[in-house]
């Protein structure tokens, strides 16, 4: 991995939303995006958490939401938090929280924002995406080796940007893999916005001198509704006889209920996909707690609940890495 000073001097490649923004794009190989993964570090992060957690719980809720509500007026994330509507949040959003306290680009500045954004708890979700990248790397580099010039694909569902797809390419790349080969990322999302920075991250992460600079990637964007797999079903019809890998980052195995996560990983499974990685929300008392009185609707299963809902549907655990909120697995097919 680079180092800090490896990266002193390059600057942070960008790509715009929809809306006009220049988000800096995630490698979680470049130190500035890395989050330390060795057991010592990941305790004193978890711990940090837990120490954040355990504030807020002391504090009584009228008081809690009364704060709330007066610093979302000047924080865009703790608006998109604590002050939108539906029941989960979205993947441009769930992106921007992962950029840590400086890499904040304005609207999403303040110094609210940046005193949210410094949390354990967001840093957890950049722990997220490079668990998922990294499980995924992980499962497919020995078929990549063996099956020389075969398409890749890389179906991502409710994966807003996709960003762990894109992680899973880099660390692929970085290892040697056999990349020279057709590879499309598939983003299987109801959302737009999310998609539309994707595929221009895409387009920073391929330029000149970029992590995947050279690599032939496509961007397929398609609308999907979790609970109607006919679109799934057909995507992996044209996939036929590519190596595919597939992720859920924040997505299905968070907000999907029972029936919706067995239906698409049966579709995953029916249609050969050699590996799934994903996050699952975890079951713990304080979780539990957290969603009673939030407007996501997660589903805390926790690996207890999860593996006997991907054992229905033809997958089995093989690994799994805590990040506290959740966990991320890595399935292979039974």
């Amino acid at each position: 991995m680079p180092t800090e000073a490896d990266t002193e001097s390059r600057p942070l490649l960008r790509a715009l939303t929809r809306d006009g923004v220049s988000l800096p794009v995630i490698d979680v190989t470049d130190p500035r995006f890395h989050v330390a993964d060795d057991a010592a570090s990941l305790r004193a992060l978890f711990e940090r958490a837990a120490d954040e957690a355990r504030r807020h719980q002391r504090m009584p809720q009228f008081i809690m939401r009364f704060m709330l509500r007066r610093a979302a007026r000047q924080s865009l994330i703790l608006r998109a938090l604590f002050g939108g509507e539906g029941s989960f949040l979205d993947g441009l959003t769930t992106y921007v929280m992962k950029l840590g306290a400086d890499h904040l680009p304005p609207p999403f500045d303040s110094p609210v924002d940046k005193r949210v954004a410094s949390s354990a708890q967001l840093k957890m979700l950049r722990l997220r995406t490079q668990q998922v990248a990294t499980l995924l790397a992980d499962a497919l580099g020995e078929a990549l080796g063996a099956e020389a010039a075969v398409p890749l694909h890389l179906v991502n569902i409710a994966g807003g940007p996709a960003i762990d797809s894109m992680n899973a390419l880099i660390l692929l790349r970085q290892r040697g893999a056999d990349l020279k080969r057709p590879v499309v990322i598939h983003v299987l999302d109801r959302d737009d916005a999310g998609p539309f920075f994707g595929r221009n991250a895409l387009g920073a992460l391929t330029a000149d001198g970029a992590p995947l600079n050279r690599l032939d990637i496509t961007f397929d964007h398609r609308h999907y509704d979790w609970n109607d797999t006919a679109t799934l079903e057909g995507l992996l019809r044209e996939t036929e006889g590519g190596i595919v890998g597939a992720s859920s980052e924040g997505g299905v195995f968070e907000y999907g209920d029972d029936d919706a996560v067995v239906a698409n990983l049966r579709a995953l499974r029916a249609g050969n996909v050699r590996a799934v990685t994903g996050s699952v929300t975890g079951n713990t008392e304080r979780h539990r707690r957290n969603i009673t009185v939030s407007r996501f609707k997660l589903h805390p299963r926790g690996l207890e609940e999860f593996g006997p809902l991907a054992a229905r549907a033809g997958w089995r655990v093989a690994r799994s890495e805590p990040a506290q909120l959740s966990d991320q697995v890595s399935l292979t097919p039974v």
